[in-house]
């Protein structure tokens, strides 16, 4: 069985920090793409931040220069440091593992159930 299990959201002040996590188990966490998307209360959920199997890196526009995306291949485990956090910040982080395997061809995806993330000005 695949869980995604994310941690560390909470409340913050503007200006502060978090680190969340998002432990996987029942896959091989190494060669799947991973990536944190958030949704905000009536908005569309919209990518964060994401890693390749190889750690190449990507930000959505909201993340770049504040938040960091990382993996422990070792731990199976995704993070996302986020810094300099805004009250827009505030949202659902949701942790998403994706693969497209070959034989047969076929895109595997998965999902964490999501941590709250409330930043106060």
């Amino acid at each position: 069985q695949v869980q995604l299990v994310e941690s560390g959201g909470g409340l913050v002040q503007a200006g502060g920090s978090l680190r969340l996590s998002c432990a996987a188990s029942g896959i091989n966490f190494s060669i799947y793409a991973m990536t944190w998307y958030r949704q905000a209360p009536g908005k569309q959920r919209e990518l964060v931040a994401g890693i390749s199997s190889s750690s190449t890196t990507n930000y959505g526009d909201s993340a770049k220069g504040r938040f960091t995306i990382s993996r422990d291949n070792a731990k199976d485990t995704l993070y996302l440091q986020m810094n300099s956090l805004k009250p827009e910040d505030t949202a659902v982080y949701y942790c998403n593992a994706g693969r497209q395997f070959n034989f047969p061809a076929q895109y595997r995806e998965y999902w964490g159930q999501g941590t709250q993330v409330t930043v106060s000005s």
